[in-house]
């Protein structure tokens, strides 16, 4: 059950108290104002004011009524709006200045002025201040508004304000008040527009700098904007086309450098992105929108980022360049703390995961922001960031590599597992950005960079697999093959980029893993590489077919796949585990088995001492599916099922005790157990290990496209008697 606020609480409630009271005499009023006025300060300081509710406390602060000024300017000064600031209650405001009976008292017209500035940034339509431009000049000559005005004056001047009745005007004022500061500063905004006007001696006098009326009351309304962001981005209902500004709230160290979206100097032709709220104005003004005087808040505002990106330029890139490098300069000299820069890389972060790649000058500052990282910090973000390299030809990324290799590299199974990661999450992107590419496009992509990254980290995947033999490492390793197994299996892709093998150690070391997923899911990946293989050495069937020819290199890796494909298969399937091609017939199957390459004199001391532990055992088939430590109990459980469903029919007189045997099978039967082949069973073994229950179809595939009297069936009896291989020719 949730609770609804209390009614003193509820903004609203509030309003229409004040609104009552205001039209009450403070003599004939039964109770006291003040706790309301009080509550109503405390609310909007706390949480804003919503646009109808700021309208109704604009008409509360700028109509004739009877509450004191100390309430009025109260309100005014905890005035904070929760979005933008309508043109309704900008009129009022304005209306509100100047002489007359029924006009609000001068210091409560200074406070209005004062709150237009501070939220000149949230105004709905910014023209309207200006179309007003002429009410607001003419109450120069009241002296108690004058400072604030000036200020106000000074932001929405442009060109066209500029005229020469104004400047007489302000000149007389000038002389009249003895050189006011104020009117010295607007002064020098009019003679920034046009610097050929003469005006004397007046502007070289002190002029006020038109500073920000309240740094405080700013943060305090970025911190509610902030809130209210988050609530709606939280309801989805945020779109994207407004600028962000409350940009500083999430660079913590780096806030008081990097600025949020502001345009200085714009024209009256142009238009800046702070007037923007919607995608509509946002497209049809596209071309007149004037640059942000800082291009970097382009890092963490989404709108200045889609802005970039359907208007780029080589100035901007420059500009955001500088920005950046300066950042890095002033950590190396000392003269900023090195956690600015971290906290730059969370925000080039975000910026990079919105644009999906890394720009060249994002490229730049990494290899500078890299020469000062101690490798530690904030890596998991870091190498996040990195993963976004464009694809570019492989020497220009390899001295990038070869320096994050430096820093982050610790002789540590967890530094290396870390590099790892950061190569995957790279192969990923840059092959989603291959395929959503036009196919027209790939021939001059520098694709011949992926088959050199696989070459490139293949040594790192064999040295994890030897200094760290876990479970977890194992499938790290996998997620790497699993990710160029996604390029192989692409026909377009593989029509353009060379294939590259996995280092034969490595796919032993995983072939005998104590996990039953490692060794499924090598068996996927290596499926996936032989049916690249046949696709590119297979002769075209049609003149329609794209092929290519495979290069020298591939030709040579041929063998080596042939070899440990072979092993895997003798080990698992064929019952010859360890076997060695025989010198003399080049035309056997067994022609590409390398033994798994272990020392040819072990095997014998192998099979001795398995035949001490037990008669039975031999090392041919200790691997195959009744023994294998990883399949054994999968083996079981499919023979296991089929004694169940024999004995609901009644039928059944022993069960098997395991490990099954093709002698064991024809020995059960001839005892009143489960009459099944040797065939029926190796075939039903694949079908459970792809079924739902098991779900590791890693095994099932590979057999099924390599050996011969597997293919063309998925389940069910093997034809003949062999198990002739099929290998690459």
């Amino acid at each position: 059950m949730s609770l609804s606020p209390p009614p003193g609480d509820r903004l609203d409630q509030l309003l229409d108290d004040l609104e009552t009271a205001s039209k009450i005499p403070a003599k004939r009023r039964q109770t006291s104002i003040k706790p309301t006025v009080e509550k109503t300060t405390s609310l909007l300081y706390d949480r804003g004011a919503l646009p109808d509710d700021l309208i109704r406390l604009v008409d509360l602060l700028t109509q004739h009524n009877h509450l004191d000024q100390a309430s009025l300017s109260a309100i005014t000064r905890n005035l904070y709006p929760l979005g933008k600031v309508s043109d309704e209650v900008l009129l009022r405001i304005v209306g509100a200045l100047g002489h007359g009976h029924l006009k609000p008292s001068f210091p409560l017209q200074s406070l209005f002025l004062k709150w237009l500035v501070m939220v000149y940034h949230l105004l709905q339509n910014p023209t309207i201040l200006s179309q007003t431009y002429a009410v607001l000049f003419n109450l120069l000559d009241s002296a108690a508004i004058r400072p604030q005005l000036c200020h106000l004056l000074a932001l929405i001047t442009r060109r066209k304000h500029v005229r020469p009745f104004r400047i007489q005007t302000i000149l007389a004022l000038s002389r009249q008040t003895g050189g006011d500061p104020n009117l010295t500063g607007l002064l020098r905004v009019f003679k920034n527009y046009y610097p050929e006007i003469i005006v004397g001696d007046i502007t070289k006098g002190r002029a006020a700098a038109f500073k920000h009326p309240d740094v405080q009351w700013r943060e305090r309304l970025n911190e509610i904007q902030q809130q209210h962001f988050d609530r709606h981005e939280d309801d989805g209902t945020r779109n994207g086309f407004a600028v962000s500004h409350a940009l500083g709230r999430r660079l913590k160290g780096a806030r008081a450098l990097v600025p949020n979206v502001h345009t200085l100097h714009a024209h009256e032709t142009s238009v800046t992105l702070e007037e923007f709220d919607s995608a509509e104005g946002f497209v049809n003004s596209l071309e007149k929108i004037e640059m942000p005087s800082q291009l970097v808040a382009v890092l963490a505002d989404p709108l200045l980022q889609k802005f970039l990106l359907l208007r780029p330029s080589q100035e901007a890139s420059q500009r955001i360049s500088n920005w950046l490098m300066a950042c890095v300069g002033d950590v190396t000299s000392g003269d900023t703390d090195p956690s600015f820069l971290l906290d730059m890389v969370e925000v080039i972060r975000d910026y990079v995961l919105s644009i999906k790649e890394l720009s060249p000058v994002l490229m730049e500052f990494f290899q500078s922001f890299l020469q000062t990282w101690n490798g530690l910090d904030k890596r998991d973000i870091v190498l996040e960031t990195l993963s976004y390299l464009p694809l570019l030809d492989f020497t220009e990324l390899s001295p990038l590599f070869t320096l994050l290799q430096s820093k982050l590299l610790n002789n540590t199974p967890q530094s290396q597992l870390a590099l790892l990661t950061f190569y995957t999450l790279l192969l990923n992107n840059w092959t989603t950005r291959l395929l959503s590419r036009p196919t027209s496009s790939l021939p001059s992509q520098p694709v011949t960079s992926i088959p050199s990254l696989l070459t490139h980290v293949n040594p790192l995947c064999l040295t994890l697999s030897q200094s760290s033999p876990s479970i977890s490492t194992s499938l790290a390793i996998l997620d790497f093959y699993t990710a160029t197994g996604r390029i192989y299996s692409s026909p377009i892709l593989l029509l353009h980029i060379p294939i590259a093998i996995p280092p034969p150690l490595l796919v032993y070391n995983l072939a005998f893993s104590p996990s039953l997923t490692v060794l499924s899911r090598l068996c996927s990946i290596l499926t996936v590489y032989k049916i690249a293989w046949e696709t590119v050495i297979t002769k075209k069937t049609s003149p329609q077919q794209q092929q290519r020819k495979p290069s020298q290199e591939e030709w040579s890796q041929i063998n080596i796949f042939n070899g440990f494909l072979m092993d895997i298969c003798n080990n698992l399937w064929r019952g010859r585990a360890f076997a060695l091609a025989p010198t003399s017939d080049s035309g056997s199957p067994d022609a590409n088995a390398r033994g798994c390459r272990i020392p040819k004199s072990l095997v014998p001391v192998l099979d001795s001492y398995l035949r001490d532990l037990d008669d039975d055992l031999k090392l041919e088939t200790v691997f195959g599916l009744s023994y294998n430590p990883v399949l054994c109990l999968q083996s079981i459980k499919f023979v296991r099922g089929l004694e169940e469903k024999e004995m609901k029919k009644g039928g059944l007189l022993v069960r098997h005790a395991g490990p099954v045997t093709q002698q064991s099978l024809v020995r059960l039967a001839g005892r009143g157990g489960v009459r099944l082949s040797w065939q029926e069973y190796r075939a039903g073994v694949l079908g459970w290990l792809e079924g739902e229950e098991v779900g590791q179809g890693g095994l099932p595939g590979l057999m099924y496209n390599t050996m011969k009297n597997l293919m063309g069936t998925r389940r069910g009896t093997e034809g003949g008697g062999g198990s002739s291989f099929s290998s690459l020719a």
